[in-house]
């Protein structure tokens, strides 16, 4: 299939009515404090319209007008930051001094300074600086245009992460390759000798997306290189050896565009995704596919056919997009083992594209695209359910839970499988009234298997792997629910929630007593499970501290958890009254707001 052309002169706008980059920045480093810092310690409270966060260890006070209140504390943010520098004297701050604030809060509260931080915030600055000046591509009625767009329509990024659009360096050498850029480009293609590659496959002819790229003399094979990532590695003296003895030979780009998706390192071209290694910090981790997460893919695609195929029949909405084949390279470094950095380096993982699992008149979108803070691109709620007004809202939600929400739980209690469902790793799938009729998840990094909860034969399957390949993919029952309830409910149900919220903000309370039907009848048709039963009573939901993360310098897999306060329980959703709506929550200006607590030095708050 050939890429659709979604840009050019007369096809592109440049965003407008949004956030620039200064305030985004801000409103993100604010976020994150709000949630792992202040929030967790009490130092908050909403006052005349206004969020209030005091940093306890250094004793800044912070404020900002809100737009919205949430019943999460995931408060929408209006304006500037300002920052008390008298007793009624509030002075604006710009996003370095309140990136300073940060870093000297987390000195103090660590005891460990970090002096990459204020790097990568800047970082971060310039990719969203650069995101906003690119022409933004305008779907041109194709489903794949449509979803292409979605996919590279993330300006701000994930808008609890302190640098979510740091790739390091100057723009210029990652623009060319960035979803925000509406980059496409071929990649760059190398011939292996055969003895010289490592592959696995799962299935027959997984690896026919490589090897229809191009024609390889006999005796090699395709491999295929992000163009990124081959820049960064070719002077590697293994790589330069091999090229001038013709174990590896250089064909150059090849004829096939791929487009990059929001990962940015993962790529397809209408037919299948290709996900690639890119030694370039984007978030908290280098981006590479490690020995064990090549294998792990393949191994968890072929033991987990028959949990996913369970899960497709019960839940004909759902499906996982399955990463059937890996690839690389497998060149002796001086102790004759493969050398791992041009292995890992080098490692492409094979992912089913859309045709495979998508139905019939649905065009998929990226969840993140549908939920995000502002209309960014053209697959945003706000475009999905432009008519109708609140009861419209609540239909399209509560559809959209009974296609999310059964198959996350079933594969946790009914098969031991943790997914990891945040917005990033599912797609929304429309029919041409908006209407969300299928999910599909992807991504089996991050999807890992609970032992005591699985089946005997995946059990065993598990204990077969080698120990560097299974180790990384078990979680023990407590880890893995946590994660399953950080990802489905924090992560994407709560920020989905938000967006609807965003259109109808009285309908927030109702849109919640959605969520907690959805998680009620699941339980109800297949059993109270006593970690179901504490959601619904309104137990503190986990979040993922992007924040602390990033400060620790700590790989994704280790990252902690801060507990919020549920918005779930029966108490903080009273029974709709006129089949649509609920009150709006307290919260209104001098009211205490879920999320907001007292502040000590200030009596007119309340909580």
């Amino acid at each position: 299939m050939t890429l659709p052309t979604i840009t050019g002169p007369a096809d592109c706008a440049r965003h407008a009515g949004l956030p620039d980059a200064d305030r985004a920045v801000a409103h993100t480093l604010l976020n994150c404090l709000l949630r792992e810092v202040s929030g967790p310690e009490h130092q908050t409270a909403v006052i005349d319209g206004r969020l209030l966060v005091r940093l306890p260890r250094t004793g800044v006070r912070l404020r900002v007008a809100l737009r919205r209140t949430s019943l999460l504390g995931a408060h929408r943010f209006a304006g500037p930051v300002t920052e008390q520098t008298g007793h009624d004297d509030w002075t604006e701050i710009d996003w370095r001094r309140l990136a300073e604030h940060t870093h000297a809060e987390l000195t103090s509260l660590t005891g460990v300074p970090n002096d990459e931080f204020l790097d990568q915030v800047e970082s971060s600055h310039h990719g969203v600086a650069t995101a906003l000046r690119a022409p933004r591509p305008v779907a041109a009625g194709l489903p794949l245009a449509g979803y292409l767009a979605s996919e590279q329509s993330l300006v701000y990024g994930h808008r609890f992460h302190p640098a979510p659009k740091s790739r390091g360096g100057d723009p210029g050498s990652w623009a060319a390759y960035a979803p925000e850029t509406s980059a496409s480009f071929p990649l760059r293609l190398l011939a292996v000798r055969e003895d010289l590659t490592v592959q696995e496959c799962a299935e027959p002819g997984a690896t026919d997306p490589l090897d229809r790229l191009a024609a390889v003399p006999t005796g090699y094979r395709l491999l295929p290189a992000h163009p990124w990532q081959y820049d960064l590695l070719r002077r590697h003296p293994a790589l330069r050896a091999a090229l001038d003895r013709r174990d590896v030979l250089d064909l150059g780009p090849g004829r096939t565009r791929f487009a990059a998706t929001a990962s940015v390192r993962t790529l397809y071209d209408g037919d299948t995704f290709l996900k690639f290694s890119l030694n370039v910090r984007i978030t908290n981790c280098l981006r590479k596919n490690a020995s064990y997460e090549l294998a792990g893919a393949v191994a968890l695609t072929r033991m987990l056919r028959p949990a996913f195929a369970d899960l497709a029949a019960r839940f004909p909405g759902a499906d996982v997009l399955r990463e059937p084949a890996y690839r690389s390279l497998a060149l002796p470094g001086r102790d004759g083992r493969p050398d791992q950095s041009l292995l890992e380096g080098f490692g492409v993982i094979v992912r089913e594209g859309l045709d495979r699992r998508l139905g019939p008149g649905g065009t998929a979108l990226l969840a993140a695209a549908v939920a995000d803070e502002y209309p960014t691109g053209p697959g945003h709620i706000s475009r999905l359910v432009a008519d109708g007004g609140p009861a419209a809202a609540l239909r399209w939600w509560r559809a959209y839970l009974r296609l999310l929400v059964p198959p996350v739980l079933a594969a946790y209690f009914d098969h031991g499988v943790v997914l990891e469902p945040h917005l990033q790793n599912v797609l929304v799938c429309v029919d041409t009234d908006g209407d969300p009729v299928q999910v599909l998840f992807r991504d089996l990094e991050g999807t890992k298997l609970v032992p005591e909860l699985l089946s005997s034969p995946c059990a065993d399957a598990l204990a077969a792997l080698p120990p560097e390949v299974a180790e990384p993919l078990r979680y023990d029952a407590d880890r893995g629910w946590d994660r399953v309830v950080y990802c489905l409910l924090v992560n994407h149900v709560a920020e989905m929630l938000a967006a609807l919220a965003d259109l109808h903000p009285d309908t927030e309370p109702a849109l919640w007593a959605e969520v907690r039907r959805a998680i009620r009848d699941h339980a109800d048709e297949h059993g109270h499970h006593p970690r179901l039963d504490a959601l619904l009573a309104g137990a503190p939901l986990p979040a993922k501290a992007n924040l602390l993360t990033r400060w620790e310098r700590a790989a994704d897999r280790f990252a902690g958890y801060v507990r919020l306060p549920s918005p779930l329980a029966e108490d903080v959703l009273p029974a709709p009254l006129a089949g649509h709506a609920l009150p709006a929550p307290d919260g209104g200006p001098g009211h205490p707001v879920r999320g907001a607590d007292r502040d000590p030095d200030d009596a007119r708050t309340q909580s």
